[in-house]
């Protein structure tokens, strides 16, 4: 009697893959009387929300406990501020983006909405981009009648402190910010291979490894150009698309030298009223 052999190759299993982070976070607010309340939440898996006590309004902190985005992993954050209501939203720490496996790529999706006579705030800390990492962000923010928004986006490239003074790998941004649904802003950049050289490049960073992105759309916007320019150092710069839209944008050598700046820049568009946890 015969008997068929399978090759060694095919009788090893696959290779497992490794497990990824999924993490989900919505929420909402609504009026009670004259204060702002949480209305509606739901997190599931990695992501989650805590609500420490403010000063105006609500304020959620929003927390990755897988500690930081590699490849695979997925992240969607999704708030809504209601009618009259006042919503800060800002994270725990800093976010990572981690080295990836080939052909993979992690994902923060977020999408807000502001009602009218609504304002938000996104402040989240700074995304720590790792060497090798694959990261794909977007954010998306719609504003209703007079609601306002304050969105900043803060990036830093690189550990400098640990020596990684050189990044490859792949990072990609993109912010929409719309009102009645016409759009105000529609900012895009992506950057793959080695990402360190293309910062050095005079017409992308000049060198800078850390920068930021800031959008403040609200009826009283002309009136905070004036006080942002004075504030900003060479590398940065502030201008009006519309009377009621500002746009800011500041290079820096480094997360410390980015804070030193943007630190006065939102004290003066928030009134002083920073989360604790910028202050840590």
């Amino acid at each position: 009697m015969m008997t068929a052999h399978m090759p060694l190759t095919q009788m090893q299993p696959a290779p497992a893959k490794q497990p990824r982070a999924v993490g989900v976070v919505r929420l909402s607010t609504k009026r009670l009387g004259t204060r702002t309340v949480l209305g509606d939440l739901y997190q599931q898996g990695a992501a989650k929300a805590v609500f420490p006590r403010a000063n105006r309004g609500l304020t959620a902190v929003l927390l990755n406990t897988s500690g930081g985005v590699t490849g695979g992993d997925s992240f969607t954050n999704t708030a809504q501020a209601g009618e009259g209501t006042h919503l800060t939203l800002t994270t725990q720490a800093c976010e990572r983006a981690y080295r990836a496996q080939p052909g993979e790529i992690g994902r923060v999706s977020t999408n807000l909405h502001v009602q009218d006579g609504a304002t938000l705030w996104w402040l989240p800390q700074e995304t720590l981009v790792f060497d090798g990492c694959a990261f794909e962000r977007r954010l998306s923010c719609d504003i209703e009648g007079s609601g306002r928004a304050l969105i900043v986006e803060p990036l830093c490239v690189g550990r400098l402190a640990m020596g990684e003074d050189t990044v490859s790998g792949l990072m990609a941004d993109r912010i929409d910010i719309t009102r009645e649904g016409a759009p105000l802003v529609r900012d895009a950049w992506r950057m793959s291979g080695d990402i360190t050289a293309h910062m050095q490049r005079a017409a992308c960073a000049s060198g800078a490894s850390a920068m930021v992105s800031l959008t403040y759309a609200g009826t009283d916007a002309e009136t905070h150009l004036a006080p942002l320019r004075a504030l900003l150092p060479t590398t940065g710069g502030a201008s009006l698309l519309a009377t009621d839209v500002l746009v800011m944008r500041l290079l820096a050598p480094s997360g410390y030298a980015l804070r030193k700046h943007l630190l006065p820049i939102l004290d003066h568009l928030t009134s002083s009223e920073m989360p604790l946890c910028w202050r840590l």
